[in-house]
């Protein structure tokens, strides 16, 4: 291989890796918007007014992109949102 395909294999690997993924909360009858509000800013780093936000965007529309990212970024947030008991998957 020369060295202009290797340097093209690595650029196009570097891209696929940061692709962008998103964590989408999906709505449910069961968690409060407070417990919502509080898993998001602690799991995504939202601030309060972000949360609350996303929040209602979930129990109007039904679901609602919460953050995007790379997987390996998302990974441990959506665990969080699952531990917590939150309906969400990685897009």
């Amino acid at each position: 291989m020369s060295t202009q395909e290797e340097v093209l294999e690595e650029v196009l690997e570097k891209t696929i890796d940061q692709s962008n993924n998103e964590i989408v909360l999906y709505n449910d009858d069961v968690n409060t918007f407070d417990h919502v509000i509080e898993t998001l800013m602690y799991s995504c780093e939202h601030t309060a007014l972000q949360a609350e936000q996303c929040a209602l965007l979930v129990h109007y529309k039904g679901k609602c992109t919460v953050k995007t990212g790379t997987y390996n970024e998302l990974e441990p947030r959506c665990c969080k949102l699952l531990d917590a008991g939150l309906s969400a998957e990685i897009v």
